[in-house]
């Protein structure tokens, strides 16, 4: 009974915390909407102006996972310069992804400009859909012939208008499961390729794409390849669910503490974008290979964390 009581409060807390955040984002999209007749006629105060909009948002659901709900986040890796644009990576393990980079933007003064591949089904949604094509978030469909067309609109606002950007994609294309995992392990072995440790094997035409066409930018000036890691009590990889992120609280207080117990981390690495290979097969083994090195890091941190107690 004690138990369900508890559950039933938290639940109640998460409506009281998120409620308010969520009428600004219904706001948000509403604002982003009306903005998007405007988008042919004023691109850059559009883009400025949405990015301000969008900024308040995530900031504001940011300081609800880590402020309301205690989550820490831990960062180690490469220092980012504040206010470069950049095309970003990331292996995608679960929903708190976004707080994890979003922790580095915040600390990059880019929050606001950054801009997420996100599915084309989301563009018919009303006021949300409507909000990111306003913000010009590249919506597509994985099928790199279907969506050239929005990816040049996308790059074009980048290269032509020189938009301070940070856009970011997850390679692997899809959440890390173990079922997903299996599945990978036999395509690497049928395709002679290696699998990453913990991770699923990127996908690199739209890192290919990206990277060819962002080059040609003289403000793109880097690759962030951005490794997340979490852990749960023993499970390394253990992440919340979307729900708990908001509702539950002393997430990262361990569990002899009442809290949750979990662990948050974000590894980067900065690569200038002039370094790296200028063929397209030479690009994809480079991600290849950074997927490997990602592997690698996160089999280290998941045995530097299995020797310490929270």
């Amino acid at each position: 009974m004690a138990r369900l009581l508890r559950s039933l409060l938290t639940q109640l807390r998460g409506v009281a915390i998120v409620a308010p955040w969520l009428a600004y984002l219904l706001f948000a999209d509403l604002l982003l909407s009306l903005l998007l007749p405007f988008k042919f006629l004023f691109p850059d105060a559009v883009y400025n102006l949405s990015s301000q909009i969008a900024s308040g948002v995530w900031r504001w659901i940011q300081h609800i996972f880590e402020s309301y709900n205690g989550a820490v986040i831990t960062t180690s890796g490469d220092t980012l310069i504040p206010g470069e644009s950049a095309v970003v990576v990331a292996n995608h393990v679960g929903w708190s992804d976004f707080y994890m980079i979003q922790k580095l933007a915040i600390r990059a003064g880019m929050l606001g400009r950054c801009r997420w591949f996100a599915k084309i089904q989301l563009r018919v949604v009303p006021f949300l859909g409507w909000g990111l094509w306003a913000m010009g978030m590249p919506l597509v469909s994985r099928n790199w012939a279907k969506d050239k067309l929005e990816l040049e609109r996308v790059f074009a606002g980048i290269t032509d208008r020189k938009w301070p950007t940070w856009l970011i994609s997850f390679s692997e294309a899809t959440r890390f499961t173990q079922k997903k995992y299996d599945e990978s392990q036999r395509w690497c072995e049928a395709n002679n390729r290696p699998q990453p440790q913990h991770l699923l094997y990127p996908r690199t035409k739209g890192f290919v794409t990206t990277v060819q066409h962002l080059r040609k930018a003289p403000h793109v000036k880097a690759v962030y390849d951005m490794t997340i890691a979490y852990q749960r009590g023993a499970k390394f990889l253990g992440v919340p669910s979307f729900w708990e992120t908001l509702s539950t609280p002393n997430l990262s207080q361990g569990s002899h503490n009442g809290g949750k117990g979990y662990r948050f981390h974000v590894h980067a690495r900065r690569f200038l974008i002039e370094d790296l290979p200028h063929d397209d097969e030479g690009l994809a083994k480079w991600l290849e290979e950074r997927w490997v090195e990602k592997g690698e890091w996160l089999e280290m941190k998941r045995v530097s964390w299995a020797g310490e107690s929270l």
